[in-house]
């Protein structure tokens, strides 16, 4: 596994993230709030909210988190990481199995 320094994301990542912030900031103009009022209803600072919204790499998961639930949308979270779309994580473990599998012996169960 490639190990990440403190420095700057990769630009896939920074894309992403711009992107999410952006998707934030469309949801909550869209819901009429503004800035000072929203950050107020999700328990952050407007700084905070400011940082998701332009897409920074060093906003917690649990206030991005927080603030996707506020905005009614934090079931659009539930594709991330999910197992059942990681076609190469599958792959690698089928990869894994055995060809073939010994059939169980046959139990004599008579008493």
């Amino acid at each position: 596994m490639t190990h990440l320094s403190n420095s700057t994301p990769p630009r896939e990542v920074l894309k992403r993230l711009e992107s999410l912030g952006e998707h934030v900031r469309i949801a909550r103009v869209r819901r009429g709030m503004g800035t000072q009022e929203f950050a107020q209803e999700c328990g952050i600072g407007r700084r905070s909210l400011y940082r998701i919204e332009s897409g920074e790499s060093g906003v917690a998961l649990g206030t991005f988190l927080t603030v996707l639930w506020k905005l009614g949308l934090l079931d659009t979270m539930q594709g991330v990481a999910n197992p059942d779309g990681d076609e190469h994580g599958k792959i690698l473990e089928a990869a894994r199995r055995p060809e073939r599998v010994r059939a169980r012996a046959p139990q004599d169960n008579d008493f």
